[in-house]
């Protein structure tokens, strides 16, 4: 058996022992919230959201004796996307009773009990949505969903033993990405913040083409111009957009430009910086992969006319994205610091 040495909150060194249930635990809620998140992304991409007018109960029933038989149709992805929810309330529950049991560092249990804040504000938002009838709560709702996400990616890392046995510390070169990835991390924000917005405006395809817009680098949006656009649309029963719509997707495709740069930036600078097997070269390269997979997905977006799997593989690839910058920040930052502790024989 193996422990670590580390100082609790007054200086006195202790002996810190590997937490394998708290890590195991923390996979389970991760992997249970992006399935989750997948789900709530299937319920905005076939528009049934409001398959469900009524919140805490569904249809009046309790909501875990709804009748089987009544899951028809939008019905069935909308109550499923709460009892999801529900699960991982109480998978985010016993996560922070297991890691007050085992985990002695009260930082560590801080971050637990974020989680379950996190995860009950995130509820509460979902049923407002519902109640209030509110497209811009779920943007926040979308937002705090992946950081959720991130920070149980991070709660994996810290019960770790890579992270137990000081292998996330004092790495000079590692530290001097963490200000450029910190910029991916806020840019990534932005996206979510810009395509959730899109998302809840029931306006997806503002723009039909890609990688052009309406045939341009930036389409005109003269009155005279939307009107010519809207009606192509209407022959297409589709709904009439606005210039600032319109605008909104440019800025979301302008941010991917961005982020892509920045990686790819990320990933260069990590070649250069560390010798062949490093870690961050993995990561960064990773990276590079992800962003430009995520573009492509966004582009099958479109081409299909915003068909609901692809849709939703976008939405999921940005969660997934958003965590492993979350996790990529966080690991950077470490890098900066001193090692927390030394392993030692127990």
């Amino acid at each position: 058996m193996r422990g670590e040495i580390t100082c609790d909150d007054s200086g006195v060194r202790v002996i810190t022992a590997p937490v394998p249930w708290v890590h195991r635990i923390a996979w389970i809620v991760a992997t249970a919230t992006f399935l989750l998140i997948v789900v709530g992304g299937l319920v905005t991409s076939k528009g049934v959201g409001m398959s469900v007018p009524d919140w805490p109960t569904t249809y009046g029933y309790n909501m875990f004796l709804f009748p089987f038989s009544k899951w028809v149709g939008g019905i069935f992805w909308e109550h499923s996307h709460r009892l999801l929810a529900s699960g991982v309330g109480l998978l985010t529950l016993i996560l922070a009773g297991a890691t007050f049991l085992k985990d002695r560092r009260s930082w560590v249990r801080w971050l637990a009990v974020i989680a379950v804040l996190a995860v009950t504000i995130q509820g509460v938002l979902g049923g407002l949505r519902v109640t209030l009838y509110k497209d811009q709560i779920g943007i926040f709702h979308t937002a705090l969903a992946q950081s959720f996400f991130g920070l149980l990616l991070i709660i994996i890392a810290i019960t770790g033993k890579g992270f137990l046995r000081g292998a996330w510390f004092a790495n000079r070169a590692a530290a001097s990405m963490r200000w450029l990835v910190l910029a991916g991390l806020v840019l990534t924000y932005f996206q979510i913040g810009v395509a959730a917005t899109i998302r809840h405006q029931h306006a997806p395809l503002a723009i039909r083409d890609f990688p052009t817009a309406y045939g341009r680098l930036i389409p005109k949006t003269s009155p005279e111009a939307l009107a010519e656009i809207n009606t192509a649309r209407q022959a297409d029963k589709m709904a009439p957009v606005t210039a600032g719509q319109i605008y909104l997707q440019l800025a979301h495709r302008a941010g991917a430009v961005v982020l892509l740069v920045i990686v790819i930036v990320t990933a260069i600078l990590s070649v250069s910086r560390t010798p062949l097997g490093h870690w961050l070269r993995a990561w960064s390269l990773l990276w590079v992969g992800a962003i430009l997979l995520q573009i492509l997905l966004g582009a099958v977006t479109i081409w299909s006319n915003k068909a609901a799997d692809a849709a939703t593989a976008h939405m999921a690839m940005g969660a997934l994205l958003t965590g492993f910058a979350i996790l990529f920040t966080f690991r950077l930052f470490c890098a900066s610091s001193a090692p927390l502790h030394k392993e030692i024989p127990a």
